[in-house]
């Protein structure tokens, strides 16, 4: 079976019974001369359409390189005004960045100098609250003694008023008003 595969393979060689490969001389056996005589006709006969079937082959090649060409071409152009826009945009990007860092330091300026305001107007009015406080403790701490006091006063006044010094002062009293007294 080897034997033919190779033989059909090469007609010129074949494998010969002690393995091993040889040359067959014989011209008409292995067919040669055919080939040769096809090998030449097809050469001479199929060159006009081998040559314009490789020309337009190559044409089209040719056509799709160029086009390839212009495409890459194309491509390029793209590619830099992408790189340019990517730049610009980058640059624009950066500034909003940097617009941004100042007007949060400007935002955070305001909002702890509007802290510190809020917090200054807080301690004033706590201190005017405390000072009111005070005041109104003070009143109410002042009434009550002047009542305590009021009380014990006259507490005492009504143990030690009798009648008799009652009547006294009473009497003392009217005469000081100019009039007089009916017994």
């Amino acid at each position: 079976m080897l034997n033919i595969f190779l033989i059909s393979l090469n007609p010129v060689m074949f494998l010969s019974e002690g393995s091993s490969i040889g040359l067959n001389l014989d011209i008409l056996e292995t067919g040669i001369v055919n080939i040769a005589i096809l090998g030449t006709g097809v050469f001479i006969l199929g060159r006009d359409f081998l040559s314009s079937a490789l020309s337009a082959r190559q044409e089209r090649v040719i056509a799709v390189i160029q086009e390839s060409e212009d495409n890459l071409n194309a491509a390029r152009l793209r590619l830099s005004e992408a790189e340019k826009q990517l730049s610009q945009t980058q640059i624009l990007i950066s500034e909003i960045k940097k617009e941004s860092e100042l007007t949060a330091q400007k935002v955070q300026a305001i909002v702890l100098k509007q802290g510190k305001l809020d917090i200054e107007k807080i301690v004033a009015n706590s201190r005017i609250a405390i000072a009111a406080i005070e005041v109104q403790i003070r009143q109410q701490i002042q009434t009550y003694i002047t009542n305590l006091l009021l009380k014990r006063v006259t507490g005492q006044l009504e143990k030690q008023l009798t009648l008799d010094i009652q009547s006294s002062i009473i009497d003392k009293d009217i005469s000081n008003l100019g009039g007089s007294v009916w017994l």
